[in-house]
């Protein structure tokens, strides 16, 4: 007998069990009519005497993998979540959940409502709730902690992370693990029967042991509160478990509701579901949906220093075989020892075995010969950031790759025009600008060259899907999307630091925004060499009105380049570092070369400084269409500058503020510096129309 329950539930009944199948694909989402289905089909295993027990199970690749994202941001429909997993575990014949794929969020929460679950060998079950910028609200944080105390409760829901079947089962979250996904409905139902007429265990009428330590959840928030670096719902997340521990549970059944509907409503939770949306939409580039990519079998890398040896790595652990080319035998060697050492780095983490780093070192060629090139299908340009150089390199890759073969260069800065026009086939060339460190770092800027046809930007993108990265177009400027926008930032932490401020302090300030890092601290990382190289690269065609600063300068011409050299804006002793007493006497005297009378330098001002510089900027490369939208901007900064999710992206953040007061302090902050601080015109005209960022990105 088969029954529909709705369009999203089929029921079956099976040697008497009913099987309850969730489907609505492609990934099972709780939408409204899943929930109104799992109602409906526990009133049949209620009403049925041929039904001794139920299964849930999920149609597909996934048992259920959270909430309807179509549902997001709209007034929510009954059957409520909570009701429904409340009705489940109300039933009085034993309902069993069979977890294959994910259960995650939502649908962890309707696995914890039924009163045995079972999990196929590779599933995963979790409470991704927190990246949303909100918490599980259908008994989550309620039900956890009755199965599996609350240390564990609070680091599943607090983290976000994805459980896999053992360690699920190690914590009493499941029952029991199937032979296979192939025997998990066979193992689901025959559980369910073999706890017929036996009292059934429901989760929410189980005590909750107190924690180990009798000061658990204040030193877990103070722990939760530091890596949430400002995000909400880590924090709120470990409230509402803490109110499992100290509360009967409809009470903390309660608390919780309340605290997911609070932040559902939230600006984070509104700047978190901008950022899954659009690293979702950000691949989708208007005009190259018929766009199909070359194949990609072999890659090469053209040198083998630090850059060069990430991106052969993040080659490699995709599973390419990869040929890196350098100058000379010793390049050649360090290039081959960078790559060890990095992949031995995964091995100490336990992220690659040993027998696995054997496997992919044997996928790397090496060569001082570009002849080698013959047979790669693409290859990325990793050498030193020189026009002269790079165009060289272009002019032998032309004569050695194959036709067809895609050719990129891996810039940061450079016109990649004129790069390509050292080629005869300017149509094959692309940017794939990676970042630092780049078999970790997710971003990849897929720079279009006028003359790039539409099959080689798909192959950047496909490149991108393979490589685990988030891919993002950019058209060809000075800097592309990021590093413009870098400039400009750092442009305003210079000025703030002769204005009075100290570099410290916006660093401070900055990761008190949210940052994980602030500018000072990442120049040094990065090395204070690369930029001023970029600035002595365009000195000649800055705008003489432009306000400079020296200070950075004068640091590099003390060799001072960061931590590669142990001095830059920080000393640094044994990796950690401290602020330069030196470069503290170098401002001054800057400051003082000016005139400037220094003064204090709030934390809101810093913040409001680099962020509306970044809005400002972000908003002339959309105007410019060197991003196609402003979500692509934000995804930018994002995946390569470590802007805070849970803040959206700068263009996100100036449509939480309000792109009219926005603009009002851009135009108050042009009364001292009108030149940096003209305002967009695209912004200027989206306030006039009474618009916002989002609107460009629909």
């Amino acid at each position: 007998m088969t029954e529909e329950t709705g369009a999203a539930i089929k029921l079956t009944i099976e040697d008497g069990v009913a099987v309850i199948t969730v489907d609505n694909p492609p990934v099972n989402a709780i939408s409204q009519a899943v929930r109104q289905g799992l109602v409906d089909a526990m009133k049949t295993v209620a009403a049925d005497g041929a039904i001794k027990a139920a299964v849930v199970r999920g149609a597909g690749n996934v048992f259920i993998a959270g909430a309807d994202v179509r549902e997001f941001g709209k007034p929510p429909m009954e059957p409520f979540l909570p009701d429904v997993v409340a009705a489940i575990e109300a039933t009085d014949k034993p309902v069993c959940a069979a977890i294959h794929g994910v259960a995650l969020g939502g649908g962890f929460e309707v696995a914890l409502g039924c009163h045995f679950r079972v999990m196929s060998p590779k599933a995963r079950v979790g409470f991704p709730e927190v990246n949303l910028g909100i918490i599980p609200g259908a008994g989550g944080t309620q039900r956890l902690p009755r199965l599996c105390g609350v240390e564990k409760a609070a680091d599943l829901v607090t983290s976000g992370r994805q459980v896999a079947a053992r360690e699920a089962k190690d914590a009493g979250l499941i029952d029991a693990i199937a032979d296979s996904e192939e025997d998990l409905l066979a193992a689901a139902k025959q559980l369910a029967l073999s706890k017929v007429g036996r009292p059934l265990r429901r989760i929410s009428e189980l005590s909750v042991a107190p924690p180990a330590a009798a000061d658990f959840f204040t030193t877990e928030k103070a722990k939760v509160t530091r890596a949430a670096r400002g995000q909400h719902s880590p924090v709120r997340a470990l409230e509402a478990v803490e109110a499992a521990a100290a509360l009967p549970f409809a009470e903390g059944m309660k608390r919780e509701r309340a605290i997911f509907q609070e932040l559902r409503s939230s600006d984070q939770a509104k700047a978190l579901r901008h950022a899954f949306f659009a690293e979702r939409a950000v691949s989708k580039v208007p005009g190259l949906e018929n766009a199909k990519p070359r194949k990609l079998g072999k890659l090469a890398v053209i040198g083998g220093g630090t850059m060069g040896a990430g991106i052969a790595v993040a080659c490699l652990r995709a599973g390419y075989p990869v040929t890196v080319i350098e100058a000379d035998e010793a390049a050649l060697e360090r290039g081959r020892s960078n790559v060890d050492k990095n992949l031995e780095g995964f091995v100490a983490r336990g992220r690659l075995t040993a027998e696995g780093k054997t496997e992919t070192m044997g996928r790397l060629g090496l060569s001082l010969d570009y002849g080698a090139l013959g047979d790669a299908d693409l290859v990325i340009e990793a050498v030193f950031e020189d026009m002269g150089v790079k165009k060289t390199v272009f002019g032998k890759l032309d004569a050695a790759m194959k036709p067809g073969a895609v050719l990129a260069t891996n810039t940061s800065y450079l016109d990649i025009d004129e790069i390509a026009a050292a080629t005869k086939r300017p149509e094959d060339v692309i940017g794939l600008h990676f970042f630092s460190p780049a078999f970790v770092m997710r971003l990849l800027e897929i720079v279009r060259p006028a003359k790039t046809s539409d099959d080689i930007i798909a192959t950047g993108f496909e490149l991108a899907k393979k490589l685990g990265k988030v891919g993002v177009l950019s058209g060809v400027c000075d800097g592309f999307i990021g590093n413009r926008i870098l400039a400009k930032t750092r442009k305003q932490a210079d000025y703030m630091i002769e204005d009075g401020a100290l570099p410290w302090d916006v660093d401070k300030a900055m990761e008190a925004f949210g940052m994980p890092m602030g500018p000072f601290r990442v120049m040094d990382l990065a090395g204070l060499d690369i930029a001023w190289a970029q600035r002595k690269r365009t000195a000649a065609t800055r705008d003489p009105k432009e306000r400079y600063v020296a200070i950075a300068d004068r640091l590099c011409e003390q060799g001072w380049f960061g931590q590669k050299t142990g001095r830059g804006w920080y000393v640094y002793e044994n990796g950690k570092p401290s602020p330069n007493a030196d470069v503290e006497k170098i401002i001054l005297e800057e400051s003082a070369k000016k005139g400037i009378a220094r003064r204090a330098v709030s934390a809101e001002e810093i913040q409001n400084r680099i962020l509306y510089a970044m809005i400002n900027e972000g908003a002339r490369i959309v105007e410019e269409k060197i991003a196609a939208r402003p979500l692509d901007v934000d995804m930018v900064k994002i995946f390569g500058y470590g802007f805070p999710r849970w803040r959206g992206g700068p263009m996100c953040t100036a449509d939480i503020i309000g792109l009219p007061k926005v603009l009002d302090g851009i135009k108050a902050l042009a009364a001292s510096d009108p030149l940096f601080w003209k305002p967009s015109v695209l912004l200027e005209k989206l306030v006039a129309e009474g618009k916002s960022f989002a609107d460009l990105n629909n």
